[in-house]
């Protein structure tokens, strides 16, 4: 098993009225898998994205990854982990904007302490990786969608991490770039990398050999 929530919950207080938007989650996630997971606006999706993701800790429960329990590490021993073994694709891309393509794949190595020559040697093989090798230099501006995708997944790839995290990933593209988008999830775990998709949409989640449908902060299926 490589991800675990136990018993997940998560509270916010909104003007002194508590949320729960997480209410005794259960989750298993095995190496290997491409899971989706589903719910409506509301439902607890994206809490249970940034739990998984390693970017909010849980109210209560128990978070293991790689049996390891997380749950009450540090901010920066959880910053080192998110680094080295999550991989984020999100819907805006999150590109920096005046950067070439090439180097906001290399950030990650810039984190990890990676000298230059290296970080340029890997991110040129990643981009070349996603179909993007006559592109290193464009920035983003200059590429479509498809092609910002892409570099994002790439550098979620640069650190060869332990779960690709991908939230709406064709949230923002047009339905045939979109579908190769997901085509490449698909072929990347075929690869042996473990996916995890959070979509509002059921014809994307359909794509996943598993789903995990959330509503009300419970896992209902």
């Amino acid at each position: 098993m490589i991800l675990s929530l136990k018993d997940v919950t998560k509270t916010y207080f909104l003007d002194g009225v508590e949320v729960r938007a997480l209410d005794g989650v259960n989750v298993d996630i095995k190496e290997g898998d491409f899971v989706a997971i589903i719910g409506p606006s509301g439902s607890g999706k994206s809490t249970l994205m940034h739990i998984i993701g390693l970017l909010d800790t849980p109210t209560s429960g128990e978070v293991f990854l790689e049996d390891k329990d997380v749950t009450r590490m540090s901010e920066g021993t959880l910053a080192k982990l998110r680094n080295e073994h999550i991989g984020f694709v999100f819907q805006q891309f999150n590109l920096l904007p005046r950067v070439s393509a090439i180097e906001n794949v290399e950030l990650p190595l810039i984190y990890k302490g990676i000298g230059a020559e290296e970080r340029r040697k890997r991110a040129k093989e990643m981009l070349e990786l996603v179909g993007l090798g006559e592109r290193l230099n464009s920035k983003p501006n200059q590429l479509s969608g498809g092609q910002q995708q892409r570099v994002a997944i790439a550098r979620a790839l640069i650190l060869n991490p332990l779960i690709i995290l991908a939230d709406e990933p064709t949230g923002n593209l047009d339905t045939k770039t979109g579908k190769d988008i997901l085509d490449f999830l698909h072929k990347l775990n075929k690869e042996g990398h473990t996916v995890i998709l959070v979509t509002h949409d059921s014809d994307v989640a359909v794509q996943a050999k598993r789903q995990i449908k959330i509503r009300d902060g419970k896992v209902v299926s």
